[in-house]
């Protein structure tokens, strides 16, 4: 029977997140949970007193670094770790398999164990199943973890084989050195990416009575993708009745997908180590205090919470700690960056206790900050070569505002080059179009809204409808939330491959919907309540066979690189596949050319918000009513004594013959009546 005690009170529906509660000998652990890494009795930068503040329930120690200093006799002295530190919280042992791992050229690996000299006084060591035991009962913790090999998630799968068979026979091992003490015991599988060793370890430990169960070997080497993969994989095949616990990870998003998959515990450094780079996590991303932005900024680090750093301290002055190189910068830093990580799990939990869950997935997945790249996870001493940028046409541009864009080569143009890409979908797009206020359901009404996202590109203004619906979804339930059908039109998904293969550069690619898109051309929701389709080439060709849309984000390349989507031809096509149904369609340009195009095929044509250096932008409505309705600021009089002065009177490819009638049919449109009375 396991020394826990422990208890599954929820599986959230449609996930195998799951949360649950065990009891150690110094007080219950409620799941998910992540665990602040103490490696030499202390958190860095930390006091007892701030990580209580920010939420910590468990610590995490290191067995190899206690036992070299200050040794299991200082231990013995004061009773164990607890009494040492003034901790009175529980506290996790690891037992060394990774710090083995990280001394590859400076140890020797035995049957018996690994021998290596002390980094502290130069003496020679055996660390062993017995006496990492021995040292993790001397420091008393909570929960001990057996003895493991440790190798390179990417190694050979003999290579693998045998690390995993050694870890096996140290398993038993350990379990035998733990005797009849009460402290828990966790096994560990490993295995590197081979999903049949995984699977034979797995077997393997849950056949001995471990208290709990750990997935190791996993942030060493692996992409992120591959991370998650054999983390549910794992998973999966673990104790239904026993808590799991994936070892040394990760980033919020890591921990998110995780959870997902069914993991309870975590511990990492990089809430500490990226504090001590200046680095604080936010809702919506990494915020990187050293940048000169933040210089004069009375603003928290992130509006809303609760931390004291955040109730105390502008980012101004913590700019300011962080370039003078303050340790105060460090343990403020530290403070909001465990806070946000504690209420991280807190929400999971409550999301998995009131079965939310797949809707705070699939709301956050794409937003919680920071990058997945494996170096912030693990130290690995090899690092792979820098991935050039880019990719076919198109290549990752990164502006002195410290956001990145994507650019095609050939025309130099760049797609949205002034705001944040997922700024400028959200304002010119999705809250232009009062999105929010469609998808609520109104008198029954559950028809289904069709948005038109003409020219992907790199997903932002998909992604921004897709959160927005997500959004809706989980503030109101899916029931008061009208399905949505967004069809995404590209002929070159280059620019998405390359978003996708540097996500870390483009926050609202952290989704698994563009994935499934790319991959098989669609993806629906959990709930079944949006539907995401790509018509992959030439948007003329797809035109009148896609469902009449409700909402158009008219987003190709401009009429100078990209001319044969800026024609009344193509707007006139438009506006007859929209009848009868009313349609808007909301675009970037503000160009008259691109306007006159509009009016010329009977859309009714108003200023649409202004971007960036840009005072103005396009919306249009194929009904007047309709735009009325909408409150939209149509061209008038004031716009006409502009066009009469313009050199850009007629579309491009007008007969000059032809100019005095479009002139007189222009000039006779309904939204001019007035003007022309």
């Amino acid at each position: 029977m396991s020394r826990l005690n422990f208890t599954l009170e929820a599986e959230a529906p449609g996930t195998q997140a799951r949360a649950a509660t065990f009891h150690t000998l110094h007080g219950p652990v409620q799941t998910p949970v992540f665990m602040p890494v103490g490696t030499q009795a202390t958190v860095k930068s930390q006091t007892v007193e701030t990580l209580k503040a920010t939420g910590a329930t468990v610590l995490l120690a290191n067995t190899y670094h206690l036992m070299l200093r200050p040794g299991p006799e200082v231990f013995r002295k004061f009773g164990g770790i607890h009494r040492f530190m003034r901790w009175d919280g529980p506290v996790l042992t690891d037992s060394g398999g990774f710090q083995i791992f990280s001394m590859a050229g400076d140890r020797a690996m035995h049957e018996a164990g690994a021998r290596f000299r002390s980094y502290v006084d130069g003496e020679e060591h055996l660390l062993s199943p017995e006496s990492s035991l021995a040292m993790q009962k001397a420091i008393g913790s909570d929960i001990m973890m057996a003895l493991d090999q440790c190798i390179p998630s990417t190694a050979p799968h003999a290579e693998a084989a045998a690390a995993m068979a050694l870890t096996h026979r140290w398993a038993k091992r350990s379990l035998e050195a733990r005797g009849d003490s009460p402290q828990a015991l966790f096994g560990i599988v490993q295995g590197a990416c081979h999903h049949d060793l995984r699977r034979e370890s797995a077997d393997f430990l849950r056949g001995l009575p471990f208290d709990g169960m750990a997935i190791g070997g996993l942030a060493v080497g692996e992409t992120a993708a591959e991370r998650h993969e054999f983390t549910g994989a794992v998973a999966a095949q673990l104790p239904r009745l026993l808590p799991r616990y994936l070892m040394g990870v990760g980033t919020p998003s890591d921990l998110l997908e995780a959870v997902h998959r069914g993991v309870d515990m975590f511990d990492c450094i990089i809430p500490s180590q990226l504090a001590q780079r200046g680095i604080a996590f936010t809702r919506s991303g990494r915020l990187q205090v050293r940048r000169s932005v933040h210089k004069l900024s009375d603003a928290p680090l992130e509006a809303g919470c609760p931390c004291a750093t955040c109730q105390t301290y502008s980012r101004a002055y913590l700019h300011h700690l962080v370039k003078t190189n303050e340790v105060l910068g460090w343990h403020l830093l530290g403070v909001h960056n465990f806070a946000f990580y504690h209420q991280l799990m807190r929400e999971m939990r409550s999301a998995i206790l009131d079965g939310t869950f797949t809707a705070y997935y699939e709301r956050n997945r794409a937003g919680l900050g920071g990058s997945d790249d494996e170096d912030l996870v693990r130290p690995v001493r090899k690092r792979a070569p820098a991935r050039a940028q880019h990719l076919g046409d198109y290549e990752v541009v990164t502006g002195p505002q410290g956001f990145s864009s994507v650019r095609q080569r050939s025309s130099g143009e760049v797609m949205h080059s002034v705001n944040r890409p997922s700024d400028e979908a959200r304002a010119l797009y999705v809250e232009q179009s009062r999105l929010a206020a469609r998808l609520r359901t109104a008198d029954g009404d559950d028809t289904e809204l069709v948005i038109w996202d003409v020219g992907l590109g790199a997903a932002s203004n998909a992604m921004a409808a897709l959160q927005c619906h997500e959004r809706a979804v989980a503030e109101h339930g899916a029931a008061a939330v009208r399905p949505l059908r967004l069809v995404s039109f590209e002929i070159d998904l280059d620019p998405l491959r390359l978003g996708l293969r540097f996500a870390s550069h483009f926050p609202h690619l952290r989704h698994a919907a563009p994935h499934a898109l790319l991959q098989s051309g669609q993806w629906t929701s959990a709930d079944g309540r949006l539907h995401w389709e790509l018509r992959h080439g030439d948007f003329l060709a797809f035109l009148e066979a896609a469902p009449a849309p409700d909402l158009i984000f008219f987003d190709p390349f401009s009429a100078k690189t990209d001319t044969g989507l800026w024609t009344p031809a193509v707007f006139e096509r438009l506006f007859r596949h929209c009848q009868p149904r009313p349609a808007e369609l909301y675009t970037y340009s503000a160009a008259t050319a691109v306007r006159v195009a509009l009016l010329a095929s009977g859309f009714f044509v108003a200023e649409g918000v202004g971007t960036g250096p840009k005072l103005s932008t396009t919306v249009a409505f194929t009904d007047g009513a309709a735009a009325r309705a909408h409150g939209a600021r149509l061209l008038g009089e004031a716009w006409l004594t502009r066009w009469r002065r313009s050199d850009t009177k007629f579309p491009a490819g007008l007969a000059a013959p032809e100019h005095a009638e479009f002139e007189r049919r222009f000039l006779a449109h309904p939204q001019f009546g007035a003007a022309q009375a």
